[in-house]
């Protein structure tokens, strides 16, 4: 097969979360176990860092690898979904795993894939911890793709575990509290492992002191040692000032979302506790890290800058908390109309999403072309439950098109809602 008959038995054959739902998820690592048993446990073959949490952890996973990438580390790094290419879900250094290693794995291992009929998710699991352990990676940054207990990647033995922050999504999966929820998270502390936590919670926090006592795993709740200020923002870059004791650090990030001073107190303190494990970072190779995270791990869909006049900005963020997050940034902008072009899943209950978003924003109601997205009509009409009003233009690109058309130049474009919205999008 080619690469692309390979990508199409792949999706064809596998149950794939982000695009089915609920049919391709299991409570269950038998299957990752057997897979990696398979392919001679490579998982046990390279050091790596384990990131979950419910917003935050596909940046912060960026801006790891962007760090030690600038350490000098050869630097894996597995995060999920893809946005345009199957192939971003796994690189080293940056680079996105070749086409014909994809290729490779599937041929050497379809026999077995059949015989297992593990899920897309579990499958890219093992094909990306089987290409660091054959590129011989130093460290790999690994983020949960749902949960932390039974995800995928739970088979893995970090140096440090990294939980970033605990919110409601997927709550038909993992529980409908907060604390039900970082049960699930916390099922990546591991025993002796250093676990950092981002964000300190008051309902969760419990949660996690008690689930590394049982481990004996020493935990951090970064945001208790790291102190973030933002500075300014400028137009490529984000500047905020991290104190923590002695350290006084002028970090220029090249993510723009505000939300990023959330992130960074984990990410500063797990480079804090790598260090304290032997790895060498110096305080310049963090700050260039944070840096370049775009340039460096490619990195797509945060608060990114799409046009200007009118000023055009998308963000992967999609539940309540993401997307209060995205609307206090919003304000920070001067501009006449907010343009708001959205997409969602049917899979989760979006009324406090809506409930949310300004009645005077213009609306362009769209939809994904996956079989889990809300119809667009469906979505306009449980907007105009709350009064929202606008246009329902279920093609996204003509969505945007048809935004672009009718805002002024100072008018403000919004998209998102959904991940798979901002990965449809043409000029991304």
């Amino acid at each position: 097969m080619n690469y692309q008959e390979t990508l199409d038995y792949l999706y064809n054959a596998l149950p794939m979360f982000q695009r089915v739902g609920a049919p391709a998820f299991k409570k269950d690592l038998g299957n990752t176990i057997a897979l990696c048993a398979h392919l001679g446990h490579p998982e046990k073959k390279f050091k790596s860092i384990h990131v979950a949490g419910t917003n935050g952890k596909g940046s912060t996973s960026h801006s790891l690898a962007s760090i030690f990438q600038s350490a000098g580390y050869k630097t894996g790094l597995y995060t999920s979904p893809h946005l345009k290419s199957f192939t971003e879900r796994i690189r080293i250094n940056g680079i996105e795993i070749p086409e014909e290693k994809v290729i490779q794995f599937v041929a050497e291992n379809k026999t077995f894939l059949e015989e297992l009929r593990p899920s897309f998710f579990e499958m890219t699991v093992g094909m990306a911890f089987w290409y660091f352990s054959e590129c011989l990676v130093d460290i790999a940054i690994v983020e949960v793709g749902m949960g932390g207990r039974f995800d995928s990647t739970n088979v893995i033995l970090p140096e440090v575990s990294v939980i970033t922050n605990i919110g409601l999504d997927h709550v038909q999966f993992l529980g409908e509290t907060l604390p039900e929820i970082a049960s699930e998270k916390a099922g990546i502390i591991k025993e002796a492992v250093p676990v950092v936590i981002s964000q300190t919670q008051s309902e969760t926090k419990p949660v996690f002191l008690d689930k590394a006592k049982t481990c004996r795993a020493p935990i951090v709740f970064a945001d208790q040692n790291w102190k973030i200020q933002k500075l300014a923002m400028n137009e490529g870059s984000a500047d905020y000032r991290a104190t923590y004791q002695s350290e006084n650090l002028q970090i220029s990030m090249d993510l723009l979302g505000d939300y990023q001073k959330y992130n960074l107190p984990g990410i500063l303190e797990t480079v804090h506790q790598m260090n304290s494990l032997g790895w060498e970072i110096s305080t310049s190779q963090v700050l260039d890290g944070l840096a370049n995270v775009v340039n460096r791990t490619g990195l797509k869909g945060r608060w990114q800058v799409l046009g200007q006049s009118p000023m055009t900005i998308c963000d992967t963020g999609h539940n309540e908390a993401g997307i209060a997050q995205i609307l206090e940034q919003i304000k920070t902008y001067s501009f006449d109309n907010l343009w708001m072009v959205l997409g969602m899943v049917q899979d989760k209950d979006i009324s406090k999403v809506l409930s949310l978003l300004p009645k005077s924003a213009n609306y362009v109601f769209c939809e994904a072309k996956i079989p889990r997205a809300l119809k667009a009509y469906q979505l306009a009409e449980k907007a105009g439950m709350v009064g929202l009003k606008g246009e329902t233009i279920p093609d996204i690109n003509d969505a945007l098109n048809f935004a672009r058309k009718n805002a002024a130049k100072d008018d403000l474009i919004f998209i998102g809602g959904s991940t798979f919205v901002v990965a449809e999008i043409e000029d991304l």
